[in-house]
């Protein structure tokens, strides 16, 4: 299985042996579509799952795909895979929100996307999303004392892999604000 082919990695796009593809929102950390083309090229029998806004985006690409939202269920080659969670968790209020749904693998893997939503059963493995624009760390712990489960592991960490990409995104935010932002680089004066 591999979860969200999005743009702060290529690393996905040299794996083989993927029977699925689970897509949990359509941002371009979670998918990037050229992304997705290239596991999908490499694995040509794997299937695609995901939600209507996603596939919204993959129908426009001719990308096949089967939806599976929060309430649902299907098992693939014997593995139970449940939907829960139906919005991406608010960035800002004035930035639209997008669908986002998690998935439970086999009663033991959930992975939430961008949203801390509980499944209402218990967890085994966590994939917690460590940071995020959306989220602060006594959030992120208390999500996960809340799912209680015996493992998890950190996912949606590429903004402390990547901070460059912090300015860029707060940076335009803002502008849209109109409040400009201006980076400041550790050990270089900067005047205003």
């Amino acid at each position: 299985m591999l979860f969200d082919p999005g743009n702060f990695t290529v690393a996905q796009n040299d794996v083989w042996g993927v029977d699925l593809i689970l897509v949990t929102h359509e941002h371009q950390d979670h998918l990037d579509v050229a992304s997705l083309k290239s596991v999908l090229a490499k694995n040509p029998g794997a299937k695609v799952i995901t939600n209507k806004g996603v596939g919204a985006l993959l129908d426009k690409e001719s990308i096949k795909y089967d939806l599976l939202e929060h309430g649902q269920s299907l098992t693939y080659k014997g593995v139970l895979i449940e939907a829960f969670g139906k919005e991406h968790a608010v960035i800002y209020p004035t930035l639209p929100t997008v669908s986002n749904t998690g998935y439970f693998i086999a009663n033991r893997l959930f992975f939430p996307g961008d949203a801390f939503v509980n499944p209402g059963k218990p967890v085994e493995i966590l994939a917690l999303p460590a940071n995020a624009p959306w989220s602060n760390i006594r959030e992120t712990i208390d999500y996960a004392r809340e799912i209680g489960a015996k493992v998890a592991f950190p996912v949606h960490d590429g903004l402390l892999k990547k901070p460059e990409f912090i300015p860029r995104f707060l940076g335009g935010i803002l502008g849209a604000l109109g409040v400009k932002l201006v980076p400041i680089e550790i050990g270089k004066p900067t005047e205003f």
